[in-house]
């Protein structure tokens, strides 16, 4: 047991405390790693987080490709799709069973317990490339917000004529400063405050821009809108429909998931009640939450906008007044991303260093803490290993940030490859195994069915993204501004 925890102490912060009165087994869970605190109430947060992004103010554009019909109904579905997959990989956290059996701390070790094989390095691959190009697309989308705001400013000034061109690249440069500081959080369970701060956020600007979508509408301007979306011949060629619509689809399906992040999120929850069912609540309740931002932002911001509704009606400013108000707005979403970053940031960094302690269970700079009063704070563990490697993490993904402004058309195809594997397959075939669900029954061929009928949707939402991409290879500049 005391190697067991000397390999995973690069991660888990172990305070004095919890050794207080010599009364060790008080202090610690079944496993022998300190007792998780997280509930029902932070695990939401983190859903919440983790979902909710500034994506939510782009689907009034999706909705637009898919029309009046299409729309809501693909928006439903992907919520129904995802919460179920949830709530089979929220069982799947124990093995072999969900409530007494051994625990697991990551995806890895969950597709490890009931698949094994060759799936484990196909989930490790599909889950780390997710989290690495969240990263940085969240990098890019922070300036962009921070850029809205400068640009609002200035277009309140001068007129909405003029271009207002405003570099990216110092506001990329404040972000990875502030995720420098934040990423030398020790682990997910330290994260609930910072992640409850960022699902508030989400919540205000997605409030704002339904507002501003209502206040639109009520005015009683003319739009154009249709039973079935943007109109062949009128606003679009044959060609970019059916691309457009493979895009639309695509990125409803994507703005649901967060597999990528749910057992490291449930490792945070206490054992009483059961984390499966915590989880699951959490689950309902970040689903729905979600799910009732989207319908309202996607279907209103359509009747706002109609078939003309752009990509990001705050950053891509269908609004210019009140410019107050679009700033504020543009302020939570950078607020919010910073938190998110985070979300997506840990399990990469948990991944990582538990790989190299198990390789270097010895060295000291690798595992050795050493405590540090920080003023207005308290006692912080320093671990040399994760400030130098965390360090270098979000530096490097804030200069790739930089050389690929482009990077979020890029993102699209790598959330295409993850969703049918991460939010689908592995969850679906763990809970065959899991369950022992004979073959060829009612259950077993309904589950593959809805399996495959989402690899379609990758697929085709993966055909959107590389044609996105490769128009916006044609049309990028380097070192551009944004206008």
């Amino acid at each position: 047991m005391a190697k067991q925890m000397q390999k995973t102490s690069v991660f888990i912060e172990q305070s004095p405390g919890d050794y207080e009165n010599g009364d060790i087994q008080k202090n610690l869970d079944d496993d022998g790693r300190p007792k998780r605190t997280g509930t029902w109430v932070t695990a939401s947060a983190h859903i919440i987080t983790a979902v909710i992004g500034s994506g939510v103010l782009s689907l009034a554009w999706a909705i637009a490709q898919l029309g009046w019909v299409a729309g809501p109904a693909v928006l439903m579905a992907f919520s129904f799709i995802t919460y179920f997959t949830s709530t089979l990989l929220a069982d799947c956290y124990r093995a072999p069973d969900p409530v007494h059996g051994k625990r697991n701390y990551t995806y890895m070790d969950v597709v490890r317990a009931y698949l094994g094989g060759r799936k484990v390095q196909l989930c490790g691959l599909a889950q780390y490339a997710n989290l690495v190009g969240i990263t940085i697309g969240y990098t890019i989308t922070a300036s962009i917000s921070m850029v809205a705001v400068k640009r609002s400013n200035c277009f309140h000034k001068h007129g909405h004529h003029v271009k207002c061109q405003t570099s990216n690249y110092p506001f990329m440069i404040i972000f990875a400063c502030i995720q420098l500081v934040l990423s030398q959080i020790p682990n997910f369970d330290k994260l609930s405050w910072l992640s409850i701060v960022a699902a508030i956020m989400s919540f205000a600007y997605s409030s704002i821009g339904l507002g501003l979508s209502i206040a639109k509408v009520a005015g009683g301007e003319h739009v154009r809108t249709s039973l079935t979306g943007v109109t062949v011949g009128v606003d679009v060629s044959g060609s970019e429909k059916v691309w457009r619509t493979f895009q639309a689809i695509g990125d409803i399906a994507f703005a649901y998931a967060y597999s990528t992040v749910l057992i490291e999120i449930q490792d945070t929850i206490k054992s009483s009640p059961p984390e499966n069912k915590s989880m699951k609540r959490a689950s309902s309740i970040g689903v729905s939450t979600t799910t009732l931002f989207y319908v309202l932002c996607g279907l209103i911001g359509y009747a706002a906008f109609g078939n003309d509704a752009p990509g990001n009606f705050l950053t891509g400013f269908g609004f210019y007044e009140p410019f107050w108000l679009i700033d504020f707005a543009n302020i939570c979403i950078a607020i919010h991303l910073i938190g998110a970053y985070q979300v997506f940031a840990q399990p990469l960094f948990g991944f990582v260093e538990g790989w190299w302690s198990r390789n270097w269970p010895n060295s000291k700079f690798i595992t050795s803490e050493h405590a540090v009063d920080v003023p207005f704070y308290g006692i912080y563990y320093l671990n040399f290993f994760r400030l130098v490697w965390r360090t270098a993490y979000v530096i490097i993904t804030a200069v790739v940030a930089m050389i690929f402004p482009f990077f979020n058309d890029f993102l699209g195809l790598i959330g295409a490859g993850s969703f049918w594997p991460l939010t689908v397959y592995f969850p679906i075939e763990m809970h065959i195994a899991q369950s022992k669900t004979p073959k060829y029954s009612f259950r077993w061929i309904w589950l593959k069915i809805l399996s495959w009928v989402c690899l379609v949707v990758s697929l085709i939402a993966a055909a959107g993204s590389v044609q996105g991409l490769i128009q916006s290879l044609k049309t990028y500049k380097p070192f551009q501004t944004q206008e």
